[in-house]
């Protein structure tokens, strides 16, 4: 499919997404990597780059980069190196940054991903170790500037695409799906607001069929929300600028949320400004091909997989099946309820609807509700074999969301709302009913469907909601038919 052209303009974007590794010390020090400590209680000697220091690797930050490989489907690197990317800024305590450059660890793979009903698949460069940088704090009120080195040495992986991308839906929708896949194999908290997942989007524009445009990169989007945005003022800007005759020129920018624009910050520099060289106190990083087995062997069932099983397994549709698998614990809990109930489809219904909309309201996870997958499990149980209605389960639901009551049948025998299945007491109602209504009966009778539904209105009234709205159906219209 051909990409959108806005104004006469294809948008061309590549992403590089830096990913926080979950391990407790730093990928070359023993450190602490504990997130919200007092500044500059978690750096050590190796971390500040005294005199006589060393940097060791961290194993874990190696095991997470093969994991990250496998995932995506790249080729882990038997043999990479480290490099000293070297530049001067107040937070970066060496003056250079432990970097890969020109051997990663990671090489090429695909993150694939569903925009609306259509796949997209970006291609990835790599992904490479590198440490952090510290952290440089502004305080605005006092006219002070501090340095907070918890944060450097901390291990990360930057994981480079392919300029793919063509929208800042795109974008998002990559950003999420990626954000997906390193929580879900546990190799990165996905905590944006406290940095563990940056964001940088490098956004360029052309008219179609010209070469690439000069890009523009958008420093550390930390929410998907302020990524949209980011990118289509960035779009709408280059687009302008052309327009008007200007150049573009390549830069570095910052997005603010307040104005809702982006700002150049710096020139951007190219890899030639870095001066990257071997890193003199790192050997090569040399894996064995049965680390890789041993770290696949351990790896979880991966979300495109997942959600493939529940579409061969529970019958699913594809975006049931994709949806439910936006994380390890949505999944988790769907799973389990469907195999309580034997009820799939509706366990699938209820989550992608009732249960996410308390979850979106009250702003919390599938791990901190209130109903569990048992106690929906029961509930659906109670649809299925005619208990109680579809409105009936609403209020259930409600009693165990707000903790009124934990046990589905004392809930329903409480509330009096099981579903009246009597078929002699539900026909005494409907003959009541066809009796009382005449006119409804005559113009159904004249071929007015709206006249059957009034009927059926009267008989739920008169049940006070407790019939069985199938079995009203099904009666009513065998007593209209005689």
């Amino acid at each position: 499919m051909s990409a959108k052209l806005i104004h006469g303009y294809e948008v061309v974007i590549g992403f590089e997404t830096h990913a926080q590794l979950a391990t407790k010390s730093k990928i070359f020090s023993r450190a602490s990597t504990a997130f919200g400590a007092e500044p500059n209680t978690q750096a050590c000697a190796v971390d500040l780059a005294l005199p006589g220091t060393l940097p060791v690797m961290n194993r874990e930050a190696v095991a997470c980069a093969i994991r990250l490989g496998l995932a995506l489907g790249s080729h882990v690197a038997p043999r990479s190196i480290f490099a000293r990317k070297n530049y001067f800024y107040p937070d970066l305590p060496k003056g250079y940054q432990i970097s890969q450059f020109e051997i990663p660890v990671v090489q090429g793979g695909e993150v694939s991903f569903y925009l609306g009903d259509e796949k997209k698949t970006v291609r990835l460069v790599r992904a490479h170790l590198e440490e952090d940088a510290g952290k440089s704090l502004h305080e605005d009120f006092i006219g002070q500037s501090g340095i907070d080195l918890n944060r450097a040495g901390t291990p990360l992986l930057e994981i480079v695409t392919e300029p793919d991308i063509r929208s800042s839906e795109e974008a998002v929708a990559y950003a999420k799906e990626l954000h997906k896949i390193v929580t879900w194999i546990g190799i990165c908290d996905g905590n944006m607001q406290e940095g563990s997942f940056r964001c940088d989007a490098n956004v360029s524009v052309r008219k179609p069929g010209a070469p690439l445009g000069t890009r523009r990169e958008i420093k550390n989007l930390n929410s998907f929300k302020f990524m949209q945005q980011a990118i289509d003022y960035e779009i709408r800007w280059q687009i302008e600028q052309i327009e008007d005759g200007h150049a573009i020129q390549q830069a570095t920018v910052l997005f603010d949320p307040d104005t809702g624009e982006t700002r150049a910050m710096r020139t951007k520099e190219d890899a030639a400004d870095y001066r990257y060289f071997p890193d003199p106190d790192l050997p090569p990083l040399v894996i064995a091909p049965d680390w890789i087995e041993r770290e696949r062997s351990q790896m979880p069932e991966l979300p495109r997989a997942m959600a493939a099983r529940f579409v061969a397994d529970y019958g699913l549709p594809e975006y049931d099946a994709t949806t439910l698998t936006q994380s390890k614990a949505m999944a988790a809990y769907f799973e389990a309820a469907a195999k309580a109930c034997s009820q799939p489809k509706l366990a699938s219904n209820w989550i992608m609807g009732e249960v996410s909309r308390r979850l979106n309201t009250a702003e919390i996870g599938v791990e901190q509700a209130p109903v569990s997958s048992a106690q929906l499990a029961a509930l659906i149980g109670r649809i299925a074999d005619g208990t109680i209605s579809n409105n009936a389960a609403k209020q259930v639901f409600d009693a165990l969301w707000t903790g009124e009551g934990t046990e589905v049948d004392a809930i329903i025998e409480a509330k009096g709302l099981k579903q009246m299945n009597d078929s002699g007491a539900l026909e005494k109602i409907i003959d009541e009913v066809i009796t009382a209504n005449p006119d409804n009966v005559a113009q159904f009778k004249a071929g007015k469907d709206k006249a059957f539904n009034a009927l059926v209105g009267q008989i739920m009234k008169a049940s006070k909601g407790k019939a069985n709205p199938q079995q009203v159906n099904d009666l009513l219209r065998a007593k209209l038919a005689g």
